[in-house]
This record gives structure tokens, C-alpha cells and sequence, in this order.
């Protein structure tokens, strides 16, 4: 008997040392498992907030630039509004000048647009009413220089100010208005620069 009980416990011992064996396997298999799965969550979690944070900067630049360009927009609306009214300003200013200022600035601007040849000079009704004797013979003269002739019309021009010459067909609308518009973008640029310095 004492041999049998050798042997049972001996059967027993090693049952329990495999059982040991098979536990600690088993837990050292969790405890891998675990720390992949740790490893694995902790790399899954770094990138999700790397991802993040780079999408929050980039949303961050997004509204910065969106907020920049919004506020551009507006100072040059602001900017274009104020040079038209500097325009406007400048027009009624032109227009209301005393009458030998006034006649002088026209005397000014044709010598600039007469030609040779025969012409004709339309003045808008107003200056028509109040048109000068020295006014017309500058006019002769200027034309003179250049060897033509410039007739000024007894009929009045439909404009506000300036005049239209007109050589045969060929009729020029010299109002203050209509020239500035002619060069409006090389005034806005002029009067942008006085006003804000320099525009880019």
C-alpha cells in the first residue's frame, strides 16, 4: 500500500506542478496580450490626438486666413468708397470754382486736346451764360498755335461741366467727369496713395 500512495502522490504532485506550469503560462500569455493590447490602444490614442491636433491647427490657420482676407476685403471697400468720395469731392469742387479759375482750368485742358483743322468748342448751358471775352480769345489763340481754328458753339453740350470738341465727325467729351472716368484707375491709384499711403 505504501508503494500505491507513492505513486498517488507522486501522480498528485506532478498534476499540480503541470497545472502550476499551464497557469503561469497562461498568465504570462495575458499579460502579454495585455501589454500589446496597451501598447496597441496607447499608439492608437498618440495618433488620434497627433491627427487631431494637426486638424484643429489647420482649422486655426483656415479661420485666421478666412478672418484676414475678410478684413482686407473690407478696409478696400472701404478704401474705394472713400476714394470716390474724394472724387466726387474734387468734381464738385472743379465745378464750383470762381469763373476765371474755372475757364482757365478749360484753357489748360485744351491745350492738350486741340488739334489742326477746323473745330468746334460745345460748352454745357451754364458756361455758355457766363463765358468770358478772355476766355474766348484764349481759345483762338491755343487753336492758332497749333495751326487749326476752334469755332465755340452758341449751343449748349448736354454736361455738367468741361466741353466736347469736335473735329468733323470726331467729338471728344472733355467733362470733368468723363475724363476722370477715362483715367479712373490711374486717379483711384493717385488719390489711394494720398490717402493711405502706399497701396499694394
Amino acid at each position: 500500500m505504501a508503494g500505491l500512495d507513492n505513486i498517488l502522490e507522486l501522480i498528485s504532485v506532478r498534476q499540480q506542478e503541470a497545472e502550476s506550469a499551464v497557469i503561469s503560462a497562461a498568465r504570462r500569455k495575458a499579460e502579454t496580450i495585455a501589454a500589446e493590447g496597451n501598447s496597441a490602444a496607447q499608439k492608437e490614442y498618440d495618433e488620434y490626438i497627433k491627427k487631431a491636433r494637426f486638424r484643429l491647427e489647420q482649422e486655426l490657420i483656415n479661420s485666421k486666413a478666412s478672418v484676414d482676407s475678410d478684413m482686407k476685403r473690407k478696409q478696400l471697400a472701404c478704401k474705394v468708397k472713400e476714394v470716390e468720395n474724394v472724387i466726387e469731392k474734387t468734381l464738385k469742387k472743379l465745378d464750383s470754382l470762381p469763373t476765371d479759375e474755372y475757364f482757365a482750368i478749360l484753357e489748360k485742358l485744351l491745350e492738350r486736346r486741340v488739334q489742326k483743322g477746323d473745330g468746334v468748342l460745345y460748352l454745357c448751358k451754364r458756361d455758355l451764360g457766363r463765358i468770358t471775352e478772355d476766355f474766348k480769345k484764349s481759345v483762338s489763340d491755343i487753336a492758332k498755335k497749333v495751326g487749326g481754328t476752334v469755332k465755340i458753339s452758341e449751343k449748349a453740350a448736354d454736361i455738367e461741366n468741361g466741353f466736347v470738341l469736335t473735329y468733323g465727325l470726331i467729338s471728344e467729351n472733355c467733362s470733368f467727369r468723363d475724363i476722370i472716368g477715362a483715367e479712373r484707375d490711374a486717379v483711384r491709384d493717385t488719390a489711394a496713395k494720398a490717402l493711405f499711403g502706399q497701396v499694394t
